[in-house]
């Protein structure tokens, strides 16, 4: 068991790697996860992430329940809020993340699934946040985020039943891009994954970090922050190179620079 990271021209996998267990996580595989995060983030040459769960059954069940809620943590460490942080508790990676939904994507696998930015899934996956079947909410952004990503009545249906819905109302919905046949879920994941990394690597950074903080600003202020950002990408080599390969009619060769 163990979260597998591997990195193939710019394009980083990330494997949740607990078959046994539905890919559900303790302490150490959510460690093992921020720091994959991390060097997703920090990794210059990794222009795209995607995240998957092992075997054929689950995505990920969320949080190892038996770990969880029969040992909570300590109150004080309610206030370390830096520690161990994750793509969908605070941690900021505007590198894209890619989720292949490769069967149970529940509770804790759901609020992951919810910070990630393109969703491919399965025929059979199925998708919850059933917190309130065991007495707690959706933790890491689970409540903050489903109102955001599903329309109201729809989000608050999830929220307050805990029930599950598959993966074709789920895409109905919009909570996923696309579902295909799960022999497919890979090679389709990484063809969005290599379109993205074609692209110019501070372009599409920019590009996702522009439209991820519109939500928590008025419109003015988002389009003269979008003109200042275009104003410095128009100084770097990338600039230069896009509309040199399109005279030249070639294929683009971005540094990132």
């Amino acid at each position: 068991m163990s979260i597998d990271v591997s990195v193939d021209e710019g394009i980083c996998t990330i494997v949740i790697n607990r078959p046994e267990r539905m890919n559900a996580m303790d302490a150490e595989h959510y460690k093992g996860l921020s720091d994959a995060w991390i060097r997703v983030r920090d990794d210059n040459t990794i222009r795209v992430a995607i995240v998957t769960g092992a075997g054929e059954r689950a995505f990920s069940a969320g949080a190892d329940i038996k770990s969880f809620l029969t040992a909570p943590k300590s109150l004080s460490e309610m206030w370390l809020t830096q520690h161990d942080m994750l793509l969908n508790r605070g941690l900021e990676v505007w590198k894209p993340v890619i989720a292949a939904v490769n069967g149970y994507c529940l509770a804790g696998g759901m609020t992951l699934l919810m910070a990630t930015d393109i969703r491919i899934a399965v025929p059979h996956a199925t998708f919850n946040i059933a917190e309130v079947k065991r007495g707690i909410v959706p933790g890491n952004g689970g409540t903050q985020r489903i109102l955001d990503q599903l329309p109201y009545c729809i989000g608050m249906e999830l929220l307050l039943t805990g029930d599950s819905i598959d993966a074709e109302r789920a895409a109905h919905f919009g909570l996923v891009n696309k579902v295909v046949p799960k022999e497919e879920l890979m090679a389709t994941a990484l063809e969005y994954a290599r379109r993205i990394a074609g692209n110019a690597p501070l372009a599409v950074q920019a590009a996702k970090e522009l439209a991820v903080r519109s939500r928590e600003m008025d419109r003015t202020t988002g389009f003269r922050v979008e003109a200042l950002v275009n104003r410095l990408l128009q100084a770097t080599e990338d600039a230069k190179e896009g509309p040199k390969a399109f005279a030249e009619k070639r294929k683009p060769a971005f540094r990132g620079a």
